[in-house]
């Protein structure tokens, strides 16, 4: 019995889903579009396989569908008596993995042979699904459909998206399921798109369509119902600007178009982009380009805000590690907050695979001789050194082939420290960096050049190592700066009176729930093993000796670690020294160790400063991750990007002002935030912020617009002036306007304003956690100006 109720046999089939949750139907419109209508692998998963959901020692099969619209898998819930509306969307996946290839199937899935077994993963903070299959080839079919349907959803222009996105809408408003929608299922669809639209209106556009005048839309009633719903009037006014009273753009009036964008456009390059992008044959041969195309342009990545240039490698990446800023993580272990989370392989696969470039390993005592990752003093719990290690060689270069930084903070004793190096020696290969580079001096940082290479940050013995074994080195530079730092917020008046009261009560909180936590710290953990001293070799960990002491003796291939409060200070009391030891040396900041709840600091301010390793906790979404990914979209999402030349070297002339004009003119389907209240419509308006230096910072919003989160229109123009340019970062961000409450968060979309284009540009929104909104944008005009 579980829970009250008669375990279903191993043979026993489920129910099938109730009507539209995914009955079997072959495969129809979604499916012809994509050209996988007799596709073998689609057929089957349309029919639906028992799959059991692998998150434990027990298994639970459930019955997984892909529904007609081939973007979503539909899936019953255990407890029959619970309506199922368990669901996952196909272009929320991150990637499929074969076999036993996630923590959850390598620690639960022992009992399922490995080809039977598959991962997929999501984008964003949700977790991975571990599943085994009855069989192989249902364990295959699975994972090759996924993959064919990822890719020809990657492959849609936004055009298709949306076209696609639409036909899901329809599928889900049509109640009895006879392919024809009467007024009441078409102003239920009006609501799912998150429209309010008057009733004598949309029953007008309703009967306008209704040719055959029975109360029903059907086939191309529908289609032109929606084409009239998705009618873009801002677009046909540009339209109709640029080609006249012909409404026809010749090759001649787009380059116009093209150049008033601020792109150096010939007739040729004209040309090319309307046979790229015009759907009429005829116009596409005279050179002729029609509304529908003009559109199809400003939706494709031509129209986009980011400058295509810049999503490759396109910087000068010869120069020394000290003149990028480098993607870094905090606590890369943890998947939630650092008193009581889950610690997981996982994590670290997150992070590299958004180009995270250094990640950090709290190295404790384990039992059996094994080191363990985790975090200190706390209930985290605990994962294997050596697992995570077998981790980031698996996935340290497959988004970024730039050289990798493993942070050590090490507490283990001198056998633990030496079984660490002999890990990483096995495990990583060639991939470990041990000696300095042939032909470069040992003195000087290399550039990120480095591909396929992994360094080590950590203690350094001072060679030759006059000792024996179990020489003691200098205290760990970011313990030490942990300790100054508890001894400091006991004394420091300085900082504001709330926060330090407010950090007290947290730490007196925090010692009575953990003060019997004893991690495995060995007595010589203040000591550093030679074979670990070894594998460091440009990142030597050192407390920070004083801006006046680098300043006179530089040493680039030592580093030390600040905390936020420290870099602060620092930046406050001598601000352009540590913009000039910054150009010389690498330096790590980390977030304060009381944020129970993993929250970040803005790294703004830091990156100011020309810190180069500004650690996050990647696991904690926020306008702060957000900056962070905004920060490294340029330059291929490598993880590195080349600081601004006055932040490089003193004697470079500072930047040159800009005024930067956004006129905000409209957003097409935004999503619909609650999706159980079916009147709920969202009142949006759209906010742009600049994160730069002090006096660039700065916000401004448009007002909102009442029940209309489908095609809402502004024309409204928000100014900023800049002083530091170069280092701006510009964050559109979507809410809901709420005169009785906080208003809510929709979107956001967050790039350096070095790669963001002039002209009428469309911005693609994203999620929370970093995952695409698709289809909701929003259009935008660009103009900068040089002072």
């Amino acid at each position: 019995m579980i829970c009250g109720r008669r375990a279903r046999s191993g043979t026993e089939q489920p129910r099938p889903p109730p009507d539209g949750a995914g009955g079997p139907r072959r495969a129809g419109r979604a499916f012809r579009k994509m050209g996988l209508t007799e596709d073998e692998d689609i057929q089957l998963m349309l029919r639906g396989s028992l799959l059991r959901k692998v998150k434990s020692r027990r298994a639970k099969e459930r019955l997984y569908r892909l529904q007609e619209d081939g973007m979503t898998v539909w899936f019953e819930r255990r407890f029959r008596r619970t309506p199922s509306k368990q669901i996952f969307s196909v272009m929320h996946i991150e990637g499929v993995r074969q076999g036993h290839q996630s923590e959850g199937l390598r620690k639960y899935g022992g009992s399922f042979p490995e080809r039977h077994c598959f991962t997929i993963v999501f984008k964003g903070k949700r977790k991975n699904l571990d599943l085994a299959a009855r069989g192989e080839e249902d364990a295959q079919h699975w994972v090759q459909g996924l993959t064919k349907l990822m890719a020809r959803l990657q492959a849609m222009n936004q055009r298709e998206k949306l076209d696609h996105w639409i036909h899901g809408i329809l599928q889900r408003a049509d109640k009895n399921k006879d392919n024809k929608m009467c007024f009441q299922e078409v102003k239920s669809m009006l609501r799912m798109i998150n429209i309010d639209m008057n009733d004598i209106y949309a029953y007008k556009l309703f009967k306008e369509c209704d040719h055959s005048g029975d109360e029903r839309l059907e086939g191309r009633e529908l289609e032109e119902f929606c084409r009239r719903l998705l009618r873009r009037p801002e677009l046909e006014e540009l339209f109709g600007h640029y080609s006249g009273e012909d409404c026809v753009l010749s090759a001649e009036e787009l380059r116009e178009f093209l150049r008033d964008q601020g792109e150096e456009a010939t007739l040729r390059q004209a040309c090319a982009i309307i046979h790229a992008h015009e759907l009429n044959e005829k116009a596409r041969q005279q050179d002729l380009m029609m509304l529908d195309g003009f559109m199809m342009y400003l939706l494709s990545a031509a129209g986009d805000i980011l400058n295509q240039e810049h999503t490759k490698v396109h910087q000068d990446m010869s120069q020394p590690l000290c003149h990028y800023f480098i993607s870094s993580s905090h606590n890369t272990y943890l998947t939630h907050n650092q008193i009581g989370g889950t610690s997981s392989t996982e994590a670290y696969v997150r992070a590299l695979m958004t180009g995270c470039r250094c990640v950090e390993l709290d190295c404790w005592e384990g039992a059996d001789g094994e080191p363990v990752i985790y975090h200190g003093h706390t209930l985290t719990s605990k994962i294997l050194f050596r697992d995570v290690i077998e981790s980031i060689r698996d996935y340290a270069f497959k988004r970024s082939p730039y050289p990798v930084i493993l942070s050590l903070e090490n507490h283990c004793g001198l056998e633990q420290q030496a079984t660490m190096a002999r890990h990483m020696k096995a495990i990583l290969g060639d991939m470990l960096l041990t000696q300095p580079l042939d032909g470069q001096d040992p003195d000087n940082l290399p550039s990120p050049e480095l591909k396929g290479k992994v360094l080590v940050k950590g203690k350094k013995l001072p060679e030759p190592w006059g000792e024996p074994r179990g020489v003691t080195a200098a205290p760990d530079p970011e313990e030490e700066e942990k300790e100054e730092e508890k001894k400091e917020e006991e004394e420091e008046e300085e900082v504001e009176e709330e926060e330090e009261e407010e950090e007290r009560l947290q730490e007196r909180s925090s010692q009575r729930s953990l003060q019997e936590i004893q991690p495995l710290q060995a007595k010589d953990a203040s000591q550093v093993a030679p074979e670990l001293s070894a594998v460091v070799v440009y990142c030597q960990a050192v407390p920070f000796p004083g801006l006046a002491q680098a300043l006179q003796h530089p040493r680039p291939c030592e580093m030390s670690s600040f905390s936020e409060r420290k870099a602060r200070r620092l930046i406050k009391e001598a601000g352009p020294a540590f913009v000039r030891y910054n150009a010389r040396q690498l330096s790590r900041v980390y977030p304060l160790g009381l944020k129970m709840n993993s929250s970040n600091y803005n790294p703004q301010e830091m990156w100011n400063a020309g810190c180069q390793l500004v650690a996050l906790n990647f696991q904690t979404p926020g306008y702060e991750m957000d900056l962070n990914a905004g920060r490294f979209l340029g330059n291929g999402c490598c993880g590195y990007v080349l600081k601004p030349p006055f932040l490089r070297s003193p004697h470079v002339e500072g930047p040159r002002c800009l005024v930067l004009h956004i006129r905000v003119i409209t957003a097409q389907q935004l999503p619909k935030l609650n999706q159980e209240k079916r009147s709920s419509i969202v009142d949006p308006f759209v906010r742009v912020e600049i994160h730069g230096v002090p006096a660039d910072c700065s916000k401004q919003q448009t007002g909102y617009r009442t029940n209309n989160g489908f095609n809402p229109r502004w024309e409204e123009t928000l100014t900023f002036q800049l002083q530091a340019p170069e280092l701006a970062l510009v964050r559109f961000v979507v809410e809901d306007h709420d005169s009785t409450s906080c208003n809510d968060f929709v979107g956001q979309f967050t790039l350096p304003l070095a790669s963001m284009r002039e002209g009428y540009r469309h911005i693609h929104l994203l999620s929370k956690d970093g995952a695409s909104l698709s289809p909701a944008t929003l259009f935008v005009h660009v103009k900068c100006k040089r002072l």
